[in-house]
C-alpha cells in the first residue's frame, strides 16, 4: 500500500518546521522516564532526540516508507498501521502521538490500540493541531486576527486550506471537534490527566496526557 506521505517525504524533511510550543508541550506532557516510548506516525523521526533527552528509548512506527527512510537514521523504526500495532498487550510504558491524529480517519480505533499495548499505568501523550483554531474553517493568513468560519462541527476530511504551503493541502486532513476528540480518550478507558496548548495567542496545537 502506498502511503500518501511517500509523495511529500522529501519536502517534509527539507522544508517543514516544528510548530512553536510543540517542543515545550512534549517535555511537559511526556516528562522524564525510562524504557521504550513508541511514537505512532513517527514520520521522519523529528522528535526522537527530544524523547531520548528525557531518558526514554524512542522507537517509531509509520505507514510511509518515504518518511521512514529519513527516520531510520534517528531511531529504530518499523512500517506498521497504528490501528494494528505489532506489540503485545500491556507491553509498553509510554506511547507518543505528535501531529498525526488528523491523518488517521479512525483515531478512536488508534486510541483503543494504544491503550491495549500500554502497560497498566503507562502514559500516552497526544499532541495535535488545535481542534478549535486549526482546520478548513480557520483562516490563519493573519496570525493576529484568526478568522473562524463554518465547518468546525463537520467532522470532515478535506484538502481545503488557507495556505498552499502546508501539509493539509497536500495530503488532506480529518477534523475532530474538541468534544469528539476528548470523548474518544475516555470512551476507550483512558484516564485523562492533563491538557496543554501552544504558545500562540490563538494556539495552533493542543495536547493531552492520559494514562492506562
Amino acid at each position: 500500500m502506498k502511503a500518501v506521505y511517500d509523495e511529500i517525504a522529501d519536502w517534509y524533511e527539507e522544508q517543514f518546521s516544528p510548530l512553536p510550543g510543540l517542543p515545550r508541550q512534549l517535555v511537559e506532557m511526556l516528562g522524564k522516564g525510562t524504557g521504550v516510548c513508541l511514537e505512532i506516525g513517527c514520520g521522519t523521526g523529528a522528535h526522537a532526540a527530544a524523547v531520548q533527552a528525557l531518558g526514554w528509548t524512542p522507537i517509531g512506527v509509520d505507514l510511509s516508507t518515504g518518511m521512514l527512510g529519513y527516520a531510520m537514521d534517528r531511531l529504530p523504526v518499523m512500517r506498521a498501521d497504528a490501528e494494528h500495532l505489532p506489540f503485545p498487550s500491556d507491553s509498553l510504558p509510554a506511547v507518543l502521538s505528535v501531529m498525526v491524529h488528523t491523518d488517521m480517519p479512525d483515531y478512536p480505533s488508534v486510541l483503543r490500540e494504544v491503550r491495549r499495548v500500554l502497560q497498566p499505568g503507562g502514559v500516552f501523550v497526544h499532541i495535535g493541531v488545535h481542534p478549535c483554531f486549526c482546520g478548513h474553517f480557520a483562516d490563519r493568513s493573519d496570525p493576529d486576527n484568526i478568522v473562524i468560519g463554518g465547518g468546525y462541527r463537520d467532522g470532515s476530511w478535506t484538502k481545503r486550506s488557507w495556505t498552499d504551503q502546508g501539509v493539509r493541502n497536500r495530503v488532506g486532513a480529518a477534523h475532530w471537534p474538541m468534544h469528539q476528540l476528548l470523548n474518544a480518550f475516555t470512551d476507550v478507558g483512558f484516564t485523562v490527566e492533563r491538557f496543554g496548548e501552544g504558545d500562540e495567542a490563538t494556539p495552533v496545537t493542543f495536547s493531552v496526557r492520559a494514562r492506562k
